[in-house]
């Protein structure tokens, strides 16, 4: 007569994938240099089902410059980390998020005059 129905809940519920907070800091850091250097001046994260993406933007109304993207199930394969060109190439694909970043690094690098 007074029987209780439980509120109905989903099976599995969607996981997001995020970026922890020591590959923020890893990526916050390179973004400050490259703020400093002129270079980037906004930034946008994205946590979506299969991965994160750290958006880099030379001006907040246009596309991004560089995506750095994480794809935990290109865990075993080729690397979970990514950084992605403004054209949809892949700069760099790797297993640690320093040595991915590298490549971002090399524009901070001019010549003095």
């Amino acid at each position: 007569m007074n029987s209780i129905t439980p509120f109905p809940t989903p099976l599995s519920t969607p996981e997001q994938v995020a970026f922890h907070r020591t590959e923020l800091n890893v990526i916050l850091s390179l973004y400050g240099r490259m703020v400093a250097a002129g270079e980037w001046r906004d930034y946008g994260i994205s946590t979506l089902k299969d991965m994160a993406v750290f958006s880099v933007f030379r001006r907040t109304a246009e596309n991004p410059l560089y995506r750095i993207e994480k794809h935990p199930k290109l865990r075993n394969r080729q690397g979970q980390y990514a950084v992605i060109g403004m054209d949809g190439q892949v700069l760099k694909r790797g297993h640690d998020l320093r040595t991915v970043l590298r490549v971002l690094e090399r524009k901070l690098i001019r010549a003095v005059e």
